[in-house]
């Protein structure tokens, strides 16, 4: 797998949102956005077909229809709130308040995939909230990318504890950092601390970045 171009062929985004009139309270948006060079109704059938969904992602089980409820093995679960084929699927993650939804649209001879992950400020605390979600998704987007190109997977649950996933997801978290930093949603102590945790949870068998260059000789 080529991590960097992998990386570079997601657009990420970080965002404050206000609460609105039926909403409870502020939120953090945390958007990606990629190409593939697959038609949308493959792209579609891809992330919507349990069958598929548990080759490059995770298997999942439920009703699986408009007000229905999914469960992922292992992770989150929640409700189908909207399904437009082959171009929309809403659905809460884990809460009623956090939301994913996901649009796919024609882009030249493929698709172009966007999916935006609405998450509480009580659960995201800030801006720097989206290093708990965004290198999910980011390995997800990747997962997709290699099934639909044909590369052999295996099981996903196995791959993602791989070196080679954790040395993604550790350049996932760096650019998710960067995404905050840029959007000027977290203060620089909350963009740390949610970098150490973040590390910690995608790529536990790596070495830390050494954020911390007074304590290296070498780097004074």
């Amino acid at each position: 797998m080529d991590i960097a171009k992998q990386i570079a062929a997601i657009a990420r985004a970080v965002e404050r949102l206000p609460g609105g009139a039926e909403d409870a309270g502020e939120c953090v948006g945390v958007s990606l956005r990629r190409t593939y060079d697959s038609a949308v109704e493959d792209v579609w059938d891809a992330v919507t077909d349990p069958d598929r969904i548990k080759r490059w992602f995770m298997p999942i089980n439920g009703d699986l229809r408009v007000g229905g409820t999914f469960q992922l093995e292992g992770n989150a679960g929640g409700e189908i709130l909207a399904c437009e084929p082959p171009r929309l699927v809403r659905l809460t993650w884990g809460g009623p308040r956090s939301i994913v939804e996901l649009r796919l649209a024609e882009d030249g001879d493929g698709t172009a995939l966007e999916l935006d992950h609405i998450v509480p400020i009580e659960m995201a605390q800030s801006g720097a909230g989206a290093l708990w979600v965004g290198p999910g998704w980011d390995g997800a987007l990747m997962g997709l990318s290699l099934f639909l190109s044909g590369e052999s997977i295996g099981d996903p649950t196995v791959m993602a504890a791989s070196g080679e996933v954790q040395a993604f997801s550790k350049e996932s978290v760096g650019a998710w950092a960067a995404a905050v930093d840029r959007s000027g949603t977290a203060t620089a102590d909350q963009l740390a601390q949610a970098t150490t945790i973040s590390l910690a949870q995608f790529a536990p068998d790596l070495p830390a970045p050494d954020t911390d260059r007074r304590s290296d000789p070498a780097g004074s």
